[in-house]
């Protein structure tokens, strides 16, 4: 797994000036986000919503993430009162009700705003074919791995970064995914991903070169077609 911390050190940190950032840093966060949905177990009368879900960011280990991440921003369909919703401290959870699927913005606002905002998306997810599910004896999860990469963070950035805090909030148990076998299965299709890329970039550039040969090739026949014109033209 990846540890807390700083997950690669490419070379001796340096600081740079003040107001910079701290050079030759990489930084790794791994986290998870998704939803849990549960059945009411029928339609609710006043508004026709079927399921209580709730949309999260959280630690892949036990971490504070607050102690870097200052505010999520959970984006709604528009068809909820105020759309933009804004978690400011942790847990970095909301909980709604509805009847539909539709895909959550999750913007990322960190405790140093220098630092971008980074922006995730996850498709909510009610509906499974478990019969279990289906009745509403049992929550749905659907949850997704990611790493968030810190490059030469600011000197707050790297401060907040390099010393994690055991979080103080409960672990939660309504998920039963095993974030070891998703980070890895996460990194698999990431490195699958990067092999195929290499692999295109390669075809591309033996392709280039037949070209760059053709065109060399047309060149030198042009130039020979030229001199033998002018030849002719001389005698």
């Amino acid at each position: 797994g990846i540890a807390f911390g700083p997950d690669v050190l490419m070379e001796e940190p340096t600081l740079s000036e003040p107001g910079g950032r701290v050079k030759g840093v990489t930084i790794v966060k791994p986290v998870i986000y998704g939803n849990i949905a549960r059945y009411f177990g029928k339609k609710r009368e006043e508004d026709g919503h079927t399921h209580s879900w709730t949309i999260y960011v959280r630690p892949c280990q036990n971490e504070d993430i607050s102690i870097y991440i200052k505010k999520i921003h959970f984006k709604l369909h528009e068809s909820y009162p105020t759309p933009v919703r804004v978690i400011n401290n942790p847990p970095f959870e909301l909980q709604e009700t509805g009847w539909g699927e539709f895909e959550i913005q999750i913007k990322i606002f960190f405790v140093d705003p220098t630092e971008k905002p980074i922006t995730l998306y996850h498709m909510l997810k009610l509906f499974h074919t478990d019969p279990a599910i289906i009745v509403g004896k049992k929550n749905l999860v659907s949850e997704q791995y990611d790493e968030i990469v810190f490059h030469d963070p600011t000197p707050t950035m790297h401060q907040a970064l390099s010393n994690p805090i055991i979080s103080a909030l409960p672990v939660r148990q309504d998920s039963n995914t095993d974030y070891e076998e998703l980070e890895e299965k996460t990194l698999e299709k990431i490195a699958g991903a990067r092999k195929t890329v290499k692999e295109d970039i390669g075809s591309l550039n033996e392709r280039l070169k037949i070209v760059k040969e053709a065109i060399q090739f047309l060149k030198r026949e042009v130039e020979q077609a030229e001199t033998t014109q002018l030849e002719d033209l001389a005698s």
